[in-house]
């Protein structure tokens, strides 16, 4: 693609915000817009507005939009519309690169289903999944390829996904591809497409680098920004609450929370895999009817859980970030961060979930002590305050279900069926004072609806005391908390450290390993522990469950065009 440097800024799209605009005023095809009908979508989305009639014209588009906002079908539908009449040979027509194997199979299947009444052939492609049944399937031809970077590449150097036909890419969520270190294989990709292709870029943020892949590969793009807030008729109210805990108390002081705050549906952020199977069980054993959602289901094992949580037969979903990437749930009322997220970014995505539509919603971060500059700075980047309360007391939590006792009793007092319970009021009153009676049905009905008898105090934490310069943890001392630092002292818990015989002297970064093992094994980012590279070598910390298969996976294939050996650090064995 030539380099557009020199060429203006991105022009903005022109308004596109009638409410009363349909998907057959965007100018799509008859059998797409029946299609959609029959899929229960009336009216297209603010992000569909605008990028669709932008698109079908053959303009490249830079978009801003987050998750939720419908961005998947602005993209997917102007793609369809190139589709060939049936009968014709299936030749490849868009390849959509997105940063998991989640994100590919979820938007494939949208592109599938919007796409059936036209014979569309689609694919995701991904690692972890035999690479021969792929080969094969890409032999036969396919409309479209939806694809981790990764091994889309390893397609394209073998000869077995060719772009001799491409129309159109589309980079999907392309911040989250770049923090999980594809820019390499990004550049590569779109290296090798046709010079007259059509270029769509999305990403939920817009910052630098974002900037410069677009200067690089787009041609005068039309710029969409779609923000979380104006994607409903009303912007969110978030109420943002923060507790301070350290890591033996968190799993206990979640518990107390969630019991006193009582959620109509949640989702809690946990880090790694490991975390969320641990959480959930914890949760189930404090009565709560609490779903796993992570990056080892299949997408029915995903569906399911979804339907429960709508169904109101699940409370609360524990999730990594990867896993919960895409979902939409109008009935949510809290968002828990079982810790504070590594960036800014992955905050403001978390907290965007609740508050809709002029709904109220509350959003709710558990810090450990050592993560109180990060919370810090998650309030400085956004310019919005963050509440820190004590965490509620044996006291709190036993006032709070008294609380739900007496509202229990008053919602049933209306009822027009007590009546038939006055035999049983009246022959225990023979023998008993009646406020002795009212006060034992209230204890029975009390007792009930409390799942566990909560006794023990979770302790305060001291406020911090200032200590060092810029960067030091808390006494002054330096941890890192992001993937590039070493951990203080042996594996974190749950994490087994493994060498990596590549180093700094290789060109080796974190991000380098984060995308190979993601892309490669059935781990998500977030699944990833402290990674320390020196000169020589490079630890990074993976789930204890995991160690043989990243092992597995990362000596069949390169990082940064190297094979390297891996194996269990000595250190820890």
């Amino acid at each position: 693609m030539t380099d557009v440097s020199d060429s203006p800024e991105p022009v903005d799209a022109p308004d596109g915000s009638d409410a009363q605009v349909g998907f057959a005023d965007l100018g799509l095809r008859p059998a797409l817009v029946d299609a959609l009908g029959g899929l229960g979508y009336e009216e297209p989305t603010p992000i569909q507005r605008e990028a669709i009639p932008v698109l079908l014209t053959g303009r490249d588009l830079l978009g801003g939009a987050a998750t939720g906002t419908g961005k998947t079908a602005a993209f997917s539908l102007p793609i369809l519309e190139k589709l060939p009449t049936a009968g014709g040979p299936v030749e490849l027509v868009a390849l959509v690169l997105v940063p998991t194997r989640e994100l590919a199979v979820q938007v494939s299947e949208a592109i599938y289903k919007y796409g059936r009444p036209l014979g569309a052939q689609v694919m995701p492609v991904y690692g972890g999944q035999p690479i021969g049944r792929q080969m094969a399937a890409l032999n036969r031809g396919m409309h479209v390829v939806v694809a981790t970077p990764g091994r889309a590449l390893d397609h394209l150097e073998r000869g077995t996904l060719s772009l001799d036909s491409l129309q159109v890419v589309v980079l999907d969520e392309a911040d989250e591809m770049l923090d999980m270190g594809f820019a390499d294989d990004i550049e590569a990709i779109l290296g090798a497409t046709p010079p007259n292709r059509q270029t769509v870029l999305f990403s939920a943020t817009l910052p630098p680098r974002i900037a410069s892949i677009a200067k690089r590969h787009l041609t005068d793009p039309v710029r969409v920004q779609i923000d979380r807030a104006t994607s409903s008729d009303e912007a969110p109210l978030v109420t943002q609450r923060a507790y301070v805990v350290t890591r033996n108390h968190k799993a206990a002081a979640l518990g107390r929370i969630l019991d006193v705050e009582s959620p109509e549906a949640a989702i809690v952020f946990c880090r790694t895999r490991h975390e969320v199977d641990e959480l959930t069980e914890t949760l189930n054993g404090r009565g709560y009817r609490a779903e796993a959602l992570h990056g080892g289901m299949d997408q029915t094992q995903r569906d399911r859980v979804m339907n429960r949580l709508r169904s109101g037969s699940a409370d609360l979903i524990v999730a990594t970030d990867v896993a919960a990437r895409g979902l939409d749930i109008d009935q949510l009322t809290h968002v828990v961060n079982y810790d504070v997220p590594a960036s800014v970014d992955a905050y403001v995505h978390r907290i965007g979930r609740v508050g809709r539509a002029g709904r109220e919603g509350v959003a709710i971060t558990l810090a450990e002590p050592r993560e109180r500059r990060q919370l810090q700075n998650v309030e400085h980047r956004t310019g919005q305050s963050i509440r820190q309360e004590k965490v509620p007391t044996v006291a709190d939590l036993r006032a709070r279900q008294m609380e739900r006792t007496i509202q229990t009793l008053q919602d049933r007092l209306p009822d027009d069926e007590l009546d038939r319970f006055r035999v049983v009021v009246e022959t225990l009153t023979d023998d008993h004072d009646l406020i002795d009676v009212a006060l034992a049905a209230i204890k029975l009905i009390h007792e009930t609806s409390v799942s566990v008898e909560d006794d023990e105090e979770i302790p305060e934490v001291a406020a911090r005391k200032e200590k060092g310069g810029p960067g030091k943890g808390p006494g002054g001392g330096s941890r890192p908390d992001r993937p590039g630092g070493a951990p203080a002292r042996g594996p974190s818990p749950g994490k087994t450290g493994l060498y990596v015989g590549l180093g700094r002297s290789s060109g080796l970064r974190p991000g380098d390993l984060v995308g190979a093992i993601a892309n490669e094994t059935s781990l998500s980012g977030g699944d990833i522990g402290n990674i320390r590279i020196t000169e020589r070598f490079a630890i990074v910390e993976v789930p204890d469950e995991a160690v043989d298969e990243v092992i597995g996976a990362l000596g069949q294939t390169t990082i940064r065009g190297r094979r390297a050996q891996v194996r269990r650090d000595r250190d820890q064995q």
